[in-house]
Formats: structure tokens, C-alpha cells, sequence
């Protein structure tokens, strides 16, 4: 006897997985507040500036990381993540890949809940010292591409 074929308007039964990287992304995302852009550049035309602004317009607060800058986007900026008095939830990275070991080292003493690499930025090492300190860590996802995917809808 054969099985007759599912109704398709009803959903399978839910079977019990572990979490995905995706609900992860999605539960850092929901549940921090607070973001420290590492690399933020007052130039208009870059991504990072571009992505910061993004990022204030769904409520998220920043704080820019660049030694060269006082202000960025109405915040000012600090020269290292252990100088931000506040406690940061994601630690966004726009920095070039070799950089990111002493970024990682930085994120864990502050104590960090996430290390975002942007797209571009790859570091497997580092990413698993994060990793082992508690972090979640995101690499090579653009964090406003994730952010619109999760949470804006369709107009």
C-alpha cells in the first residue's frame, strides 16, 4: 500500500534541529542594542559609512572605531573598542583581514556578545579564537544585507 502524497497547505511536522548559523544572526540582531563599527570612515561613499547610517535608522546605536576621526555620524569616534565606556553587543568590522587578530583580542577583553566580518573580510583564525572566547561570529555577511533579509518587509 502506498502513502498518499502530503497536503501541501499543511506544514510538515516540525522536527527539533540545532540552531542554524541564520537563527543565530537572527537572535544577535534582535537582542543587541548597541554596535561598535570598527574602521567607520566619514566618507559618504563608503560602505561603511553607508551601513552605520543604516543601522541608526532601524534603532541600533553606534559607536565608531577610527583613531583619525572625532565624530562620525553624530557619535563620537573612539581610537579602540577598550575606550567606548559602554558595553557593546556586536563588534561590526570594516577593517582590511590582517587586522582582525588584534580586533578579535580587543573584542573579548571588552566583552563582546558578536564579531561581525563585513563582506570582504576573512580571518578563519581569528574567527575561531572569537569563537572559543564565547563570541558568536559572523564572517564575510554584509550586516545591513542580513538585516533587510530578517527584518524589513517587501513594500
Amino acid at each position: 500500500m502506498s502513502e498518499t502524497p502530503a497536503d501541501p497547505k499543511q506544514a510538515p511536522p516540525r522536527e527539533h534541529k540545532p540552531r542554524t548559523a541564520r537563527d543565530s544572526i537572527t537572535g544577535i540582531l534582535k537582542t543587541s542594542r548597541k554596535i561598535a563599527v570598527v574602521g567607520l570612515s566619514s566618507k559618504k561613499f563608503r560602505p561603511s559609512y553607508g551601513v552605520s547610517e543604516y543601522l541608526q535608522s532601524v534603532g541600533y546605536r553606534i559607536f565608531p572605531v577610527n583613531p583619525g576621526e572625532t565624530e562620525i555620524l553624530g557619535e563620537r569616534c573612539y581610537a579602540r573598542l577598550e575606550d567606548i565606556p559602554e558595553k557593546i553587543d556586536i563588534v561590526d568590522v570594516f577593517r582590511r583581514s590582517e587586522h582582525v587578530p588584534e580586533i578579535v583580542e580587543s573584542a573579548i577583553k571588552i566583552g563582546a556578545r558578536a564579531l561581525w566580518l563585513q563582506e570582504g573580510v576573512i580571518h578563519q583564525e581569528a574567527a575561531d579564537r572569537a569563537r572559543r572566547a564565547g563570541l558568536l561570529v559572523v564572517m564575510n555577511l554584509c550586516i545591513l544585507k542580513e538585516h533587510v533579509k530578517r527584518f524589513r518587509l517587501a513594500k
